[in-house]
């Protein structure tokens, strides 16, 4: 779509199914849809097959993989996106994570399944990042909440199917047909993708800034995922090889983070800095919430895991919903503002699960907290987003969102990490279980509240 296109007066018009966006609207929604549907379907796919695999010992390490690899894939689509366009690094991840399922599914050890999945943190990087960019290139300001809400709603049947369905397969038949399935599944919409966008020169679908980074930073974005993947595997324990770990991975992400990032985010600078900054608090409060709260339950609170599992469902739900209203019900309120309403629900959800480790409090109000912060995350997380797009440069969208993305990673991996620090120095001074995850989820109100103070620095002037 040329920016000529955008600039015609049908424009103010038109809306996301129309002549003008049709194709892309569906195109971006199809290929959300299938990200989703994989992204939920492999998780928890990825026991059975560490286990069969003999490989549970390394479990962090295939884990880990993912979202180290991501934030190589976010900063390769992001640079590649404001040079070409969003269309070309979009399609190349498409294909590339048809390829990483079939990598997986016929795995022969722990490696290449661990493998399989760097692969696909790549994919996924590039994807999520030039899906963001292309709404940012291809549509108007006043569509892009609206296109951001039918992003989040693309998950819903995913993450309602998803899990239920791959532990069926796996259970009934093998953990590799579930990879061989959504290898199959994606492939369709993969090929129509890169058909629907043959043909479409750069020069129609995309103006190029006049300023840009000469190449992407590749050696700093792979050794800050090296960082990320060392620290992850590190906070699995806490022995001397695993303190060490945490170290070296620590030390990288502080060094060459700021490299990836706006100049000023961890100052909070106006503008897209504290845009970027808050992404990573936000992301970072609420999967640590969504980690730890079902662990709490199961085993301290002995909660039935349908109740676990019933809790995940309303999340996924919930944060579409929310990211609808934001989108079509509330599009008239100030982004910034919506952001502080956002985090002052994620706050209350905090409190909540902190509750939640006492024994007055009922579980199911405790397994309440997940869904409430993704009432919180389903208003904020695409104001930020349609926030950092309004901040960016004209063609340099890629840019803000590998920015973005780069910090929501590294925010869910230091939230997690003093998590999990707060946990362990309880429990170390002999504190009961419960008492360490009341303090450790106590300590999650710290990022919230700063988020909901620093909002009005993200805001459009």
């Amino acid at each position: 779509m040329s920016e000529q296109a955008l600039n015609r007066p049908a424009d103010s018009e038109a809306g996301m199914f129309s002549r003008e966006y049709a194709a892309a609207t569906t195109t971006f929604t199809a290929v959300m849809f299938l990200t989703g549907f994989a992204a939920l379907a492999v998780v928890p796919t990825l026991p059975t097959a560490a286990e069969d695999l003999d490989g549970v010992s390394l479990f962090p390490v295939v884990a880990g993989c993912f979202v180290a690899a991501s934030l190589l894939g976010g900063v390769m689509g992001g640079h590649w996106a404001d040079r070409a366009g969003a269309r070309r690094p979009l399609a190349a991840g498409m294909v590339l994570s048809v390829v990483t399922l079939l990598v997986s599914a016929t795995s022969t050890s722990i490696w290449q399944l661990a493998a399989g999945r760097f692969v696909d943190g790549l994919a996924a990087g590039m994807v999520g990042v030039s899906v963001n960019t292309a709404i940012g290139q291809a549509y108007p300001e006043r569509l892009r909440p609206r296109m951001l809400a039918m992003m989040s709603t693309s998950w819903i049947i995913p993450s309602l199917v998803g899990p239920p369905l791959a532990g069926l397969v796996s259970e009934w038949w093998s953990w590799r047909v579930v990879f061989y399935g959504l290898a199959v599944l994606s492939l369709l919409p993969t090929l129509a993708l890169v058909v629907v966008l043959r043909g479409r020169s750069s020069a129609e679908e995309f103006t190029p800034s006049d300023e840009h980074p000469s190449r992407p930073p590749l050696l700093i974005a792979a050794t800050l995922s090296l960082g990320a993947a060392l620290g992850q595997y590190g906070v699995s324990g806490w022995d001397a090889r695993h303190l060490l770990f945490v170290a070296v991975g620590l030390g990288l992400l502080v060094f060459f983070a700021p490299r990836l990032l706006p100049v000023g985010t961890w100052r909070a600078a106006r503008g897209l800095p504290t845009t970027v900054l808050l992404r990573g608090l936000a992301s970072g409060t609420y999967f640590t919430v969504e980690a730890f709260l079902p662990l709490m339950l199961i085993t301290e609170r002995h909660t039935a895991a349908v109740v676990v599992g019933v809790s995940f469902t309303l999340s996924a739900v919930l944060w579409a919903g929310a990211s609808w209203v934001q989108g079509r019900l509330l599009q008239d309120v100030p982004r910034h503002r919506m952001v502080s309403i956002g985090a002052v629900i994620m706050m209350a959800s905090t409190v909540l699960a902190a509750a939640g480790t006492l024994d007055a409090v009922p579980t199911l109000a405790a397994a309440a907290a997940m869904p409430l912060a993704a009432v919180g995350m389903g208003l904020l997380d695409p104001c930020l987003t349609v926030l950092s797009l309004s901040h960016s440069p004209a063609g340099r969208q890629g840019y803000a969102s590998s920015a973005m993305q780069t910090n929501q990673n590294l925010g869910q991996i230091t939230v997690m990490a003093l998590f999990s620090a707060v946990l362990n120095t309880f429990l170390g001074l002999g504190s009961s279980e419960l008492a360490g995850y009341g303090a450790a989820f106590g300590l999650l109100l710290v990022p919230t509240l700063l988020i909901a103070l620093l909002a009005v620095r993200a805001r459009k002037e």
